[in-house]
């Protein structure tokens, strides 16, 4: 098992920056890629960003946030980040991490989730 715990979420104006970690623990050796995902009311959870683990390369984005966010990790420290810059209103949403043991699994590690609020 693989636990996740996010942080870092609050209010920002637009145009300002957050930057949201992930700490994970457990069997994290067995994490193969992980990911940042979005959520707003309304809405479907959508993908944001993904990086593998171990090699730290192979970043995905998507084109809502590609320039303006960032996906990172820290391996020493078993956590991944997700720098936001220049962050608009459409932004806000509850963020989640997840972890996925193979490039053929889904994700089936889920953090808690961290809300992101972007006032205009």
């Amino acid at each position: 098992q693989v636990q996740l715990v996010e942080s870092g979420g609050g209010l920002v104006q637009a145009g300002g920056s957050l930057r949201l970690s992930c700490a994970a623990s457990g069997r994290t050796f067995s994490i193969y890629a992980m990911g940042w995902f979005r959520q707003a009311p309304g809405k479907e959870r959508e993908i944001v960003a993904t990086i593998n683990w171990r090699s730290g390369g192979s970043t995905y984005y998507a084109d809502s946030v590609k320039g303006r966010f960032t996906i990172f990790r820290d391996i020493a420290k078993n956590t991944v980040y997700l720098q936001m810059n220049s962050m608009k209103p459409e932004d806000t949403a509850v963020y989640y991490c997840a972890a996925r043991r193979g490039d053929k699994t889904g994700y089936d590690y889920w953090g808690q989730g961290t809300q992101v609020t972007v006032s205009s």
